[in-house]
């Protein structure tokens, strides 16, 4: 993969910035054909016969007026963003900026220096627009406060950028839940209309059904279109914004990588999961980002996609974020951590798979040998507790031999004190959020072993709350997370007490000392 250096010279084409043929790029080819009439703006006053002649100069030459009178026309196309509510109009006039910055970015600085000069804002006035009903307004004007950020040599101010980048993050949320709701929907009217079908015999009926399936299939597309569109021009956005470091950190601070690796978790289409991809990829050239990414469980996420991907696109950002983590940590420790977890998410057996494939891109085939190498030195390296360690991180607890090991537990309770009782949080976070009932299981069994192999144990347990949640289990629907539960329980309860039994031992040697040292003394 090409170093993120080489990335910031490439055109946005280049990284999927606009589809030729998407919903936006229509509206706006469609804006553009529109005639907007500024002589009724300005006999009604709303503009001045200043910005008339600029507008009107600026729709029959774009290029020549800019060159002539670059200040004029941000002032006038600024002024008009101001004045005018009427959502046609606006239209227009986002898609000529976005078009004169898209023709040439170094008009970019002619926008800042423009603002620098009057000490106004640049930002403030496609700021607002996000707030706008109209879907093409919002994202047009998301579109240009990127260019904005990216393209010039101002960075975006802090309470604004966290204000963009908050605003990304929701955008990505909300759209992502309607194209689900929409690809949900179109899924259970298919499945009834196969149903329906198959339990009917009379042909035309089926012709009907079939019809019917189409017209359902064909309507969803039409719904999801533009919901998957809206994911797609945020997402090209954040893949301009996380290329500065200045904004990686901006974002990790508005809790980005979580919205991330949640949206790749559900059913979202290859584009957008290589684009968010993309942007986690860009976010690990940053050494110390690289070193936090997995603690977001990254690595199982992609891990999942990388198996039941067949795009090359979205296989090639997957091994480039997967180097990334092993290359970039400062580290050693880090990057075998990271090794480990790999290697636990089944990533090696992946890799073998796509040793077996042919690619056209070079790049692929460099990282799956890069990382099979990795992963093989690591997996001769690897202790019982590194595995079980990096198994419990990924939070996907199986029943995998380390837990069963009585000579592991004895061997390796305590270290589950370490680093201020990580791993032992770990656990309880687990038996607190995870509604997986083999994770449940294997969790209450990891705390029975932990209390019954370290004499402390249950008082730290308890500090921590995990005994409440142990006996709240008792009472779970899955009879397997029941009886492990009841398990853990027990082991609280017998080292209550062996705890006991040992006071009383001691409480009786100390009784018959005494009473021996009084029957010398008679």
């Amino acid at each position: 993969m090409s170093d993120v250096a080489d990335l910031m010279k490439m055109p946005e084409e280049s990284i999927d910035m606009i589809a030729a043929t998407s919903v936006l790029q229509q509206q706006a080819a469609d804006i553009r054909t529109k005639t907007i009439n500024w002589a009724s703006y300005m006999q009604s006053q709303m503009i001045s016969q200043e910005d008339y002649q600029c507008i009107s100069a600026l729709d029959n030459s774009k290029a020549a007026y800019l060159q002539s009178n670059p200040a004029q026309a941000v002032k006038t196309l600024l002024n008009l963003l101001s004045h005018v509510s009427k959502d046609s109009t606006i239209q227009y006039i986002m898609v000529m900026i976005d078009d004169l910055l898209q023709e040439d970015r170094s008009r970019v600085d002619i926008f800042h220096e423009y603002c620098a000069k009057r000490k106004e804002c640049v930002w403030g006035p496609f700021l607002n627009l996000l707030n706008r009903q109209d879907g093409f307004i919002v994202n047009m004007s998301s579109r240009i406060l990127a260019k904005l950020a990216c393209w010039g040599h101002e960075m975006m101010p802090k309470s604004d950028l966290n204000f963009y980048l908050q605003f990304l993050k929701d955008q990505l949320t909300v759209q992502c839940k309607i194209y689900i709701s929409e690809m949900t929907a179109l899924s259970k009217r298919i499945q009834t209309i196969i149903i329906h079908s198959n339990g009917n015999d009379k042909g035309s009926s089926n012709h009907l059904d079939l019809v019917q399936f189409l017209k359902y299939r064909e309507q969803a597309a039409e719904a999801g279109k533009t919901s998957n569109e809206y994911i797609q021009s945020v997402a090209r956005c954040l893949q301009m914004m996380l290329r500065i470091d200045e904004y990686r950190f901006a974002f990790v601070g508005v809790d980005g990588i979580s919205t991330l690796v949640r949206i790749l978790s559900s059913r979202v289409n290859f584009q957008v999961q290589y684009q968010l991809v993309f942007c986690l990829w860009v976010l690990t050239f940053n050494p110390l980002l690289a070193t936090k990414m997995n603690k977001f469980t990254v690595i199982p996420i992609l891990a999942d996609i990388l198996n039941d991907c067949a795009k090359e696109k979205v296989t090639r950002i997957i091994l480039g974020v997967f180097r990334n983590l092993i290359e970039k940590p400062t580290d050693a420790q880090v990057a075998k951590e990271h090794c480990i977890a790999m290697v636990q998410c089944k990533v090696l057996k992946q890799l073998s798979i796509l040793e077996q494939r042919r690619f056209d891109d070079e790049d692929i085939s460099a990282d799956v040998e890069f990382l099979t190498e990795k992963l093989q030195n690591s997996v001769q390296d690897l202790s019982s507790f590194d595995e079980y360690a990096t198994e419990l991180r990924s939070a996907r607890l199986e029943w995998s031999p380390v837990h069963k090991s009585a000579k592991f537990w004895r061997e390796n309770a305590q270290r589950l004190n370490e680093k201020n009782y990580e791993l032992l949080r770990i656990l309880v976070h687990l038996l607190e959020t995870s509604k997986d009932p083999i994770i449940l299981s294997v969790a209450c069994y990891d705390i029975g072993e932990y209390v019954r192999h370290y004499p402390r144990g249950k008082h730290v347990l308890e500090q921590l709350g995990g005994k409440q949640i142990v006996m709240q289990l008792l009472g779970h629907e899955d009879p397997n997370v029941r009886y492990e539960a009841l398990l853990a329980v027990q082991k609280l309860m017998v080292h209550n007490w062996e705890y006991l039994g040992k006071q009383l031992e001691k409480e009786n040697e100390t009784q018959k000392q005494g009473s021996a040292a009084i029957s010398g003394k008679a």
